[in-house]
């Protein structure tokens, strides 16, 4: 049960929709859904400590929002107006602004532009920009992603994901990984070492002696590196570095290595 001191919150069926759509709205700010969270915890009864514990958050912005909401309603979790001009465009304008944004796309167009979109809601451009800044939103921009087709992919992922949220007790977990194509250089001359208002110097030139792959696995555990380089970059040279592996790591522990699928490592 609330305190004595704590305002009974009590919500009309148009309220109580209006805070559960901010809530539920992808676009609704963050501040904005939390607060609508806090009036609707009130309003399905408990104490500001309770609320507050249900929520996770501080027993006084419990009771701030609480307060704010007896007072003003729904207008009292938006945001107060700020000194200085007042603001042009308003908080409708903004939300249809990401609205239009994340569900719909301009004709014979893959995605809006700042042209595009301020013609069609009349905006300016620069306040269009400066919406999807705030909101991380970056229409032009696409990511790909893609399914692997490894028949062993799930007990793949169990395994290395096994390896962190239950660790063997008894095991080394090893990150491989090569770096090839690595230039092996001399310089022309013996670089001068660094004096007193000089810097170190060496000659602009150098002679090359053909490229190097390295091979290494880093110990997650104590930051250890067992590497090893090779003049070439083949299946050979990857079994010879994980015999290597086999010769370095204790007998008794049990050893995990986490690798790519390069073609060396499949062959």
């Amino acid at each position: 049960m609330p305190s004595p001191h704590a305002a009974k919150i009590v919500l009309t069926e148009d309220e109580r929709a209006e805070l559960e759509g901010w809530v539920r709205r992808r676009n609704s700010a963050a501040g904005l859904a939390l607060r609508a969270r806090i009036v609707l915890a009130c309003a399905d009864g408990g104490s500001n400590v309770e609320v507050a514990d249900r929520l996770e958050l501080d027993r006084n912005t419990i009771s701030k929002w609480r307060n704010r909401f007896a007072a003003k309603r729904c207008d009292g979790l938006l945001d107060e107006p700020r000194p200085g001009r007042p603001r042009v465009v308003g908080d409708e304008q903004i939300e249809a602004l990401i609205t239009a944004t994340l569900e719909t796309a301009p004709p014979g167009a893959t995605h809006w532009s700042t042209r595009s979109m301020a013609q069609h809601l009349g905006l300016s451009q620069s306040m269009v920009s400066r919406v999807w800044r705030a909101f991380g939103l970056a229409p032009h921009k696409q990511d790909s992603w893609k399914l692997s087709k490894d028949p062993l992919f799930v007990a793949k992922v169990r395994d290395i994901v096994g390896l962190y949220l239950d660790p063997p007790e008894r095991a080394m977990v090893l990150c491989v990984d090569e770096k090839t194509q690595i230039q092996a250089l001399n310089r022309t001359a013996p670089v001068f070492p660094m004096l007193p208002g000089t810097p170190a110097r060496a000659t602009h030139d150098y002679v090359r002696h053909g490229t190097s792959s390295l091979y290494a696995a880093l110990d997650l555990a104590t930051g250890k590196v067992i590497g090893s380089l090779h003049s070439r970059h083949r299946a050979q040279e990857f079994l010879a570095f994980l015999k290597k592996i086999d010769a370095e790591v204790p007998a008794d522990l049990d050893c995990h290595v986490v690798l790519d699928n390069a073609s060396t490592h499949k062959t």
